[in-house]
């Protein structure tokens, strides 16, 4: 395993991070084997893998738990643990959102789901349109203050509310947003004209999620054919968004690549973030340790300029997303 630093701060996290939305029961698509999950997580950590991410939404905090079965007996000095808050969580008033209250009764409850006395990454999951940003950041910097919280961060935002949140935070001297969780992969560049300018300039660590675009990238799916039934092309139009003309030359260039390194797509997929200057660890959801395996061994890939600029070429970022 190969390590890093999470954006300009002195923490140590793997160059990839596991993402624990696959563990619970919540979708057809996801493991539905507690078992099963805490196995994966029990592979992951003896592979060197010390980042996790999860959120609180997760399964309706079922995720949480089976990450704090999997971890109770990690060493926690080596740990990094990564929640996120905003979504509902009950039905009615304070349910859901960014308030002072939602957030600091929340770290609470996954505190408790984690079975820890910290988590080391605490995410804004969303922004909430009706909560001023002010309050949030004074929320999460009291969680820093309390030590129930080591960092901060964001995930799916805009530039100018990443920009907002961090300069707010500077003038009243809250606890500054360390990381941003942005979708990115070779087929999902947008971020590259909005949310990465901003984090390669202030310097925060990038936590890219779907870097496969939902196993577009592993190579599973063919353009003449309609998806297999039980994937997750078959199951949503998030997914199949992603078949589009200039996409499909992507793949296409990335199997090329893979061929030559006798890698698989998923790997040359990964390999391609991982060459990217502003990325810190994408995260990966394996739902099988042999995928874990497969994923994981994209750290054994080295791509020259000219093939990371291949499988770039027939891509364009804009933004917003088209």
């Amino acid at each position: 395993m190969r390590y890093t630093t999470l954006g300009r701060t002195g923490l140590e996290v793997s160059r990839f991070c596991l993402g624990c939305m696959n563990f619970g029961s919540e979708q057809p698509w996801m493991m539905n084997d507690r078992d099963a999950s805490v196995d994966l997580i029990h592979e992951a950590l003896d592979a060197g893998v010390n980042f996790l991410d999860t959120a609180n939404v997760y399964s309706s905090g079922e995720s949480e738990e089976i990450v704090g079965d999997a971890v109770a007996s990690a060493n926690r000095d080596e740990l990094v643990l990564a929640t996120k808050v905003y979504g509902d969580m009950r039905d009615g008033p304070n349910g859901g959102g960014l308030s002072r209250k939602h957030v600091l009764d929340q770290c609470e409850a996954s505190l408790d789901r984690l079975g820890v006395d910290y988590v080391d990454l605490y995410q804004i999951h969303r922004w909430d349109e009706t909560t001023p940003i002010e309050e949030t950041l004074a929320a999460l910097d009291a969680l820093i203050e309390s030590g129930r919280v080591r960092y901060v961060g964001a995930s799916t935002t805009t530039a100018y509310r990443l920009t907002k949140a961090l300069y707010t935070s500077d003038l009243e001297d809250y606890g500054r947003f360390a990381c941003v969780q942005p979708e990115y992969s070779a087929v999902a560049r947008h971020e590259e004209a909005n949310l990465l300018t901003v984090a390669e300039g202030e310097g925060l660590g990038v936590i890219p999620w779907s870097p496969l675009a939902g196993g577009f990238l592993t190579g599973k799916y063919e353009r003449a054919a309609d998806p297999d039934e039980g994937t997750r092309g078959a199951a949503s139009e998030s997914v199949r968004a992603y078949f589009t003309d200039e996409n499909w030359a992507v793949l296409e260039a990335v199997r090329a690549v893979a061929d030559e390194e006798d890698a698989t797509p998923a790997q040359v997929a990964l390999a391609w973030l991982l060459e990217r200057d502003v990325v810190t660890a994408p995260i990966v959801g394996p739902k099988t340790i042999e995928q874990l395996r497969d994923d994981l061994g994209a750290l054994e890939v080295s791509l020259s300029e000219e093939q990371v600029a291949r499988i770039g070429a027939p891509k364009v970022a804009r933004y917003p997303k088209v």
